[in-house]
Parts: structure tokens; C-alpha cells; sequence
């Protein structure tokens, strides 16, 4: 189960680094010096920052965390029910002898 988290993560994780890709080869231009405020609507296309992919890949690694924590608690719990009826049965055997 573990090794299909993982696959499930890296799959999504590059899938989603093609959309990162072009923003963070944005934000590393330099920008160039403008004496006076222009709105964003008049500026170029190639000098907008897409915030869309950038969020939805945020989005998405959180909630792969989040399934991989609640995945890994529940294993977890799962081993301690197994534990305990394990020890309950022990008890009741030697409380019969």
C-alpha cells in the first residue's frame, strides 16, 4: 500500500511540475524598471505569472498529504486493534488455566 502511495505521488508530482515549469522560468527574468504603475490587464502575456497551475499543484500536494497521513493512521490503528484482541485472547486463556 505504501509503495502505491508513493507511485500515486510522484506521478502527480510530475504531471503537475509541467505547469509550474513556466512560471518559475518567469519569476527568475529580471524585471525591468518602469517609472510609473501599469495595471496588470495592460501588461504582456509573457510577463503575467499564471497563479492557476501554481494553485492547483499547492492544492494538490496537500491533499496527497493529507490521504498519506490518514492512510498511514489507519494502518497504524489497525495494527494496535490487531494487538489488543491478540492480548484479549492471551488474558482470556490465562485467566481459564
Amino acid at each position: 500500500m505504501v509503495r502505491f502511495v508513493r507511485t500515486i505521488f510522484v506521478v502527480l508530482m510530475l504531471a503537475s511540475a509541467s505547469g509550474v515549469a513556466p512560471a518559475i522560468v518567469f519569476a527568475q527574468q529580471p524585471a525591468e524598471q518602469q517609472g510609473a504603475f501599469v495595471p496588470a490587464e495592460s501588461l504582456p502575456q509573457r510577463e503575467r505569472m499564471p497563479a492557476a497551475p501554481l494553485l492547483v499543484t499547492a492544492y494538490a500536494f496537500v491533499m496527497l498529504a493529507l490521504f498519506g497521513y490518514v492512510m498511514s493512521v489507519s494502518r497504524r490503528l489497525t495494527a494496535v486493534k490487531t494487538d489488543l484482541t491478540r492480548l484479549e485472547g492471551e488474558i482470556r486463556r490465562t485467566e481459564r488455566g
